[in-house]
Parts: structure tokens; sequence; C-alpha cells
């Protein structure tokens, strides 16, 4: 069925204008003024804008991680973000220890094909090898992965070193992929946690007091140095502090080409909920980088205003109360992650846009365009454009809500930003050319979605 979204004021990374947007087969196919709707379904836009689908490009659908499994899987994880305005995401293959990649990149694609919503994979080096290079040219030439992460942290499990760093980095750039990095230094995470365990800090409050801002600063200036001996981008996931924000626009101004991603909850919630006495909640709370003292929220929200920092998340990895539990009496145990998919938007819209700090341009390119742009969708995701995927949100900017775990779609017991009123919801989402969300009705369908592949 034809789809014609009528009345808006469309709105993208560059401009803003009043349209109407004919879908036609799942493409954008007409953009002008006073569109006859000629058999296709009318949605009506009026006093809203029409923007592009939202993509989250950090995401853990279903991730084994510290002994258990994330409760949100590809359905209901991509469904959620529907609600919320988002219409693609881009999640993590992460290969057990000495596991091929393309072993675990088929795995997750398999755990994939129930999600609602397109979606694609930036595939983790946790090892290096002969074999790891080899399957990164495969990935990339057979798979369109233009994408790698690298983490610094978590020693002992995904952690690589400055070794694996440059061989990966080096075959990346042969291959035109760019790589993505979570910068903690993980050597002195496990300092700190078993020096805090030994003085007989167990409880919540030990995740931040073991991942101080100096621990992310570092990291991130020295894989900003590493790719800057090999002449390449890198993407830093998770940005978290001001050292890490001031080491990317050292960078910048140098003329080194380094992107900053932003979690939506950093720019919220700060580190006091892990002192909070009930353990359920300040557990709930863990996820890493941690959240961090407030006055780091005014350097991220001045990096994304300047575009220093260009993207936003959610490292949506969700795990319930009982998963937690298994911390009590030792931090180091609660598995690290939150929700946050669905909310994205909207927190980013009423404490960005209506607060001033964002215009509603800023917004688009945060939310969408950027990903869509460092990551290789385009043009096909990201835009309004004639021949894009009819990925579309009507953005009503007045409609309010109470966010609660009593009411979202996330597969999780808890959410961070509970009982925040927010300003700014996706009245319409529009995946595909098919309305997926409309009025607080959720019309997900299991298997929609599918694996975008990315050229570089």
């Amino acid at each position: 069925m034809n789809l014609l979204v009528k009345g808006g004021t469309i709105t993208t990374a560059e401009r803003s204008y009043r349209g109407d947007i004919l879908c036609v087969d799942g493409i954008i196919a007409q953009i002008g003024e006073n569109l006859v709707p000629s058999g296709a379904e009318v949605v009506d836009a009026s006093g809203a804008l029409v923007i592009p689908g939202g993509i989250d490009p950090h995401t853990h659908m279903e991730l084994p991680f510290m002994g258990t499994i994330a409760t949100e899987d590809f359905f209901t994880g991509t469904a959620a973000g529907f609600a919320g305005g988002n219409t693609m995401i881009i999640d993590f293959v992460i290969p057990g220890a000495e596991q091929s990649m393309l072993e675990a990149f088929h795995t997750w694609r398999g755990w994939a094909e129930k999600a609602a919503g397109d979606y694609a994979f930036h595939v983790a080096v946790t090892s290096w090898s002969e074999r790891v290079h080899e399957e990164m040219g495969i990935l990339v030439r057979e798979h369109g992965v233009t994408s790698f992460k690298h983490f610094m942290a978590y020693k002992g499990a995904l952690m690589v070193d400055d070794a694996a760093m440059l061989h990966s980095f080096t075959r990346a750039k042969e291959l035109g992929a760019i790589c993505n990095v979570h910068a903690e230094n993980g050597e002195a995470v496990a300092h700190l946690q078993k020096k805090l365990l030994a003085e007989g800090i167990t409880g919540p409050e030990g995740h931040p007091l073991s991942r101080p801002p100096s621990v992310e600063g570092e990291a991130a200036q020295r894989v900003i140095a590493i790719a800057g001996l090999l002449d390449m981008p890198v993407y830093i996931v998770h940005v978290s502090t001001q050292d890490a924000t001031d080491a990317i626009i050292r960078a910048q101004a140098q003329g080194q080409r380094v992107y900053g991603e932003v979690l939506a909850q950093h720019l919220v919630i700060d580190e006091q909920v892990y002192w909070d006495e009930n353990f359920e909640r300040a557990a709930a709370h863990v996820m890493s980088p941690p959240f961090r003292p407030k006055h780091h929220q005014k350097a991220l929200w001045a990096g994304l205003a300047s575009g220093n920092l260009q993207t936003t998340a959610t490292d949506h990895c969700c795990f319930c109360a009982p998963q937690k539990a298994g911390g009590i009496g030792d931090f180091t145990k609660i598995p690290n992650g939150t929700a946050g998919i669905e909310d994205r938007m909207s927190v980013l819209w009423h404490f960005g846009v209506r607060s001033g700090r964002l215009t509603p341009e800023e917004f688009v390119a945060i939310t969408s365009t950027n990903a869509a742009r460092i990551f290789s969708l385009m043009p096909r995701k990201g835009l309004i454009a004639l021949g894009a995927d009819a990925d579309l949100v009507v953005w009503d900017p007045a409609a309010t809500r109470t966010i609660s775990a009593k009411t979202h779609h996330q597969n999780v017991d808890f959410n961070v930003y509970e009982g925040i009123d927010v300003t700014g919801l996706a009245r319409t989402t529009i995946a595909n050319g098919k309305i997926v969300w409309q009025d607080g009705t959720l019309r997900a369908m299991r298997g929609a979605g599918r694996y975008i592949a990315r050229r570089s």
C-alpha cells in the first residue's frame, strides 16, 4: 500500500520546510506541496515535524554477557524502538574467546531474523591472528560490514591490547572500514576493582569508584594517538566525560578525524544513583562507563551542540533485577547494562531542543543523519530524499508523557528515567513505508526487519 504523509513540516539535518511525502513500495517516491493521495493511505502530520527515522548506532540485543543473557531480543528491542521513533539499529557481533568472527556473525544474523526493524552490525575484534585478518576482509567484501569494535576495557574477557588494535586498525584502513572503540583503561579498572573489594567496598558504589573519569580520558587519548599514527579515522563510543570530550576536541583541532558518540542516559543522569541504599535501584544503573558527576553533562551537551560529538545512542542492554542480583556482595559481578532505545529521542528533544541547547535540525543530525553518514548507510537511511527508504517519524513537539517501566515497551523491569516527564514524542513511526507505531498503538511485525549490508 502507498502512504502519503501530509501537512507536516519536513525537518532534516540541513533545513525545515512545509511539504508532503509520498511513499511507494517502501521508498520515498515524491516530495512536494499539496500532493494528491490518489489511493494512498494518508497520515496526518499537521502540527508536527516529519523527520527521518531514528538510528540507534549502539545496541546489544540478547547479548550473552557476564554469565547471563540480555532480556531484550531483536524483536522486542526493535519494536520498542518504533515506539520511540527509531527505525533502525546497529547492533554488535561479539565473538567469544578464539571464536571465528564469521561464525559469530552468522549466529547473530540468526538471532536477528526475528527483528521488526532494519538492522546492521558492527563486529568486535576480541583477539588478533591471521584468521582475524582474513575474516575481516570477508566480512567487508561479502557481508557488508564496514565497522569493527574494540574494547579497551573488560580485562580477561573482551579487552584487546594496543598491539591488537594496531594490527586491526591497519587492516580496517586497508578495507576502508572504520574502527569503534570502548575507551576505558582496562588494566586500571581491574586494579581499582581489586583494591576497592579489599577495602570492603562491595556495593554498586564501587562501580563508579573503579572507573573514574581519568580512566576514560587516558584511554581516549591513547586510542586517538594510535589512530593518528596510522592516519585513519576513529569512532569513540559512549563518551561520558569532559576528559574524553576534551581529547576529541584537541585531536579535531589538529586535523584528525575523530567521532564521538554520547548516550542519552549520560546527558541527564549522574553518579548519585549508585549510592542509593536500595541495592536493586542502584544496581539497575550499573553500566560502563558509569554515570558521572553532574558537571560532565555540560561538556557533553556542548560537544553535541558544537558538532565535536556527532551521534547519540543508548548502549541498550537489558538485565532484570534477578540478574543484577548476581552482584550482591561483589559489584564486579553486576551485569553491565541499561535500557533506553524507546526513550532516547524524547529525552534528547525535551532536554536538548526544548531547553535551547539544540535546534530541531541538530536533533535530526544526532539521532539519525550523522550515524547514517559515518556508518555508510546513506543514501538509504538518515535523510528524506527521493529514492531513500521510507523510514519516517511524525514527531509531535508538544505531546507529553511520563516515562515508566510500567508503560514502556522495553523487555526489562526497570527504567533509568523512571518518573521523568518529557515533551516531544513520536506520533507515528513509519518503517519501510509501513505504519509500525501510531498514537500509542504498536504494529510491529516479527521478522519484518531487514539486514542492511553496507559498502565502504
